[in-house]
């Protein structure tokens, strides 16, 4: 069984027991999430309406929140001696998907 989810504007395809990165949510290490489901495949069966979708649960637990290795955005104009160095870390919570299940 696997399921495809959205959170922080992203979609992931998620089986239980994976460990995730998304974006930075607001609830401390330890806590439970529910996640929102795009779509459910339960061996040969797709699920993919809104009513079908309400009724899967997946839940997952917030594991540690953290920032990202830093990025160096550098721009350069040639012949005007004009550069800038720029670094940008982007906070993000891991999560592990304890269940996917049927409510």
């Amino acid at each position: 069984m696997f399921a495809v989810v959205s959170a922080g504007g992203k979609q992931y395809k998620v089986h239980e027991g994976d460990v995730l990165r998304i974006e930075k949510v607001t609830h401390e290490p330890g806590q439970q999430i529910e996640l929102k489901p795009l779509l459910i495949s339960d061996n040969d069966q797709m699920e993919l309406s809104a009513d079908q979708l309400a009724k899967y649960q997946i839940v997952a637990k917030v594991l540690r929140t953290a920032k990202a290795k830093k990025i160096v955005v550098f721009t350069y104009r040639n012949k005007t001696n004009e550069h800038r160095r720029k670094g940008h870390r982007q906070f993000f919570s891991e999560v592990r998907i304890e269940k996917i299940s049927r409510r």
